[in-house]
């Protein structure tokens, strides 16, 4: 091979080894599920497990192996099956209906992940992706990384919502977490620039949401040192949080008298246990509190003397962190608390809500073609949160990342850092 060829080369076998590691985890992570634990749909914003494993597949099979000569698809009907909301390309099942699925059985999904498997590693192997191909491979495993967190709290509601509460694995303990004083970290007036380079003009990758790099203005502020705590949460519960409106969003106040809502999802109601995915445990005080709406980390923040912090805040100061923290990698799928002082966990254990709507930056431009459904459309009605969970892959984040959801959703590793102003 000459050094054009191994140049050219070089960029498809570090990919083909990313493709490998992030497939083999999504294995890994739906090993504990049985047949029918793979196909529960616990509400229309989960998917099963099964459709989690499918429609992963199914994108690297519509997007990059459709585009080459001599890959017929698996099975035509199955991009109706397992097509989630790109509309361009055609009609999808409807996503509250996916537990529906009983066939395509767990099995055959499975044998369907290994045929694509093979056919793209024969293809990375051979070295024949063309540019466009590379891309779109780059960007699908990034999309089963996002599915990989997915699954996890998908099957947590699904297993929690069972009368029997069972464990997703028996071998998850608890660690002894203890979290230093809350501090602040006081930031002037400035002007910074977010954001990140086009991606894939620019090497590194990031989704077209957080692109272009623009400057805005932050006003002068103070950051809590860490996110708050299990512990720090409870006091504003037993101050009465759940029961006073002064402190909700006026359509948070409603949803929580029609759902009844007195505590975090997955707490019980005397405050002193939590559902895990290791089971039901003893409530950690010091660990960041999480599986909060935006209305309750809102209502908390207010009821605290302070806010949510911006999206911008928030990128400004994670800018200058290690993207470093407890990560789905960890094996420990639960959120611990960090040690040392000053500003920390700004990466993993919790997402973070900010103050921030989810929109587009000045001169936004989605991704090119079909792909250009991934991210655009849902720039309406959602909030931004930053920075992972213990749920996410380890090296999928990055200062910029923008995770966005519905104020309701509850069902995320979600939960908070207080700002306050400082004028």
């Amino acid at each position: 091979m000459d050094s054009t060829a191994a140049a050219v080369a070089a960029p498809q076998r570090d990919l083909a080894r990313q493709f490998d590691q992030v497939r083999a985890r999504s294995l890994y992570l739906a090993a504990p599920l049985s047949p029918e634990d793979a196909m529960l749909q616990s509400m229309a914003d989960a998917s099963p497990g099964k459709w989690h494993l499918a429609h992963t597949t199914w994108f690297f099979e519509r997007f990059v192996l459709a585009g080459l000569p001599a890959a017929p698809a698996h099975d035509p009907a199955w991009d109706y099956l397992f097509n989630s909301y790109y509309k361009s390309i055609g009609p999808a099942h409807a996503r509250p209906q996916r537990g529906l699925l009983s066939r395509p059985s767990l099995q055959q999904v499975y044998d369907y992940r290994h045929q694509v498997d093979a056919q793209l590693q024969a293809r990375l192997a051979n070295g024949d992706l063309d540019e466009q191909a590379l891309q779109h491979l780059q960007l699908g495993l990034q999309h089963e990384q996002q599915h990989q967190e997915l699954l996890l709290t998908d099957i947590k509601h699904a297993f929690w919502c069972n009368p029997l509460q069972p464990p997703y694995r028996e071998d998850l303990r608890p660690t002894a977490s203890v979290a230093g004083a809350q501090g602040w970290i006081e930031s002037p007036e400035r002007i910074v620039t977010v954001g990140a380079a086009a991606w894939p003009r620019h090497a590194a990758f990031a989704y077209d949401n957080e692109s272009p790099p623009h400057r805005v203005l932050l006003p002068a502020h103070a950051l809590a040192e860490r996110p708050l705590s299990n512990g720090e949460y409870r006091n504003f519960i037993e101050a009465g949080g759940y029961r006073d409106p002064r402190w909700w969003l006026s359509e948070g106040w409603a949803l929580r008298e029609a759902e009844g809502w007195q505590h975090p999802l997955y707490w019980n109601d005397v405050l002193q246990r939590e559902y895990t995915l290791g089971g039901w445990r003893e409530l950690d005080p010091h660990a960041p509190v999480c599986h909060l709406s935006y209305y309750e980390a809102d209502a908390c923040a207010r009821w605290a003397g302070a806010r949510l912090p911006s999206e911008f805040e928030w990128e400004a100061a994670a800018a200058s962190q290690p993207v470093s923290g407890h990560f789905a990698d960890d094996d420990h799928l639960h959120p611990r608390a960090g040690r040392g002082s000053g500003l920390r966990q700004l990466f993993g254990d919790v997402w973070e809500w900010t103050a921030s709507a989810y929109g587009a930056y000045p001169g936004f431009r989605p991704f090119a073609g079909n792909l250009g459904e991934y991210n655009g459309k849902f720039m309406c009605g959602q909030w931004v949160l930053r920075g992972g969970s213990c749920a996410t892959p380890r090296g999928h984040v990055r200062a910029s990342y923008r995770n966005f959801f519905m104020p309701p959703a509850r069902w995320q590793f979600s939960g908070l850092r207080l700002a306050r102003d400082l004028t």
